[in-house]
């Protein structure tokens, strides 16, 4: 019998090339794939909502998003992902489906994407002016301020986006994307930031 052994790899591994891109000089855009996160998706049982919140504020310390905003606690972010459901993003497993399956047991159904989704942070100078060519969602500060999220679209591809924290005085922007899909959202992003001029890495911390 042949024996088999897994090479687990970055759905951007043969597109993401770390280094600048694009225009010469000081890059707009800054692009980072973050990797190896834990990514849990958190649906509340019918008539269990209430429940279900009383779990996370009692794990988290921090209230569920019950509308598109994503929650920074100690350890991990809450981002909501719809009605009566949101994402846990965390590092190093404390979060993971295995600690969390007793946490939210009756009252909330879990799902592990934690390889199902790339996580992609955006920011530069340019990072809001590259977005609004790919998104709908008005992201000026005074609009999508820090810590709104939404469920909305890039080029036809399903994505969760969310602003975190400012990082050098320039906005941050998240994007989770369905890993499928990944590799063909990149390249869009990329034609949309050339023009800033881009640096491109990937991270094994979260922003």
């Amino acid at each position: 019998m042949a024996e088999f052994s897994w090479d687990v790899r970055s759905p951007l591994d043969r597109a993401l090339v770390a280094g600048p891109y694009g225009a010469q000089g000081e890059a707009g855009v800054a692009l980072t794939e973050i990797r190896n996160f834990d990514l849990v998706q958190i649906m509340a049982r019918r008539g269990k909502a209430a429940d279900m919140a009383r779990a996370s504020k009692a794990r988290f310390g921090a209230a569920t998003p019950e509308t598109p905003k994503a929650v920074g606690t100690a350890d991990a972010t809450l981002i909501w992902s719809g009605p009566d459901q949101f994402f846990v993003l965390s590092k190093g497993g404390r979060h993971g489906i295995e600690a969390l399956a007793s946490v939210f047991a009756g009252s909330a159904a879990l799902s592990d994407q934690s390889h199902a989704r790339v996580l992609i942070s955006v920011s530069g100078q340019r990072a809001r002016a590259m977005l609004a060519k790919l998104s709908s969602i008005d992201l000026h500060p005074y609009v999508f301020a820090i810590g709104s999220a939404a469920a909305t679209s890039m080029d036809h591809t399903s994505v969760t986006l969310w602003r975190g924290g400012d990082r050098g005085g320039q906005a941050v922007f998240n994007l989770l994307v369905f890993s499928t899909f990944a590799e063909s959202l990149w390249h869009t992003i990329l034609d949309s930031a050339a023009e800033y001029g881009v640096t491109i890495a990937h991270s094994e911390e979260l922003v």
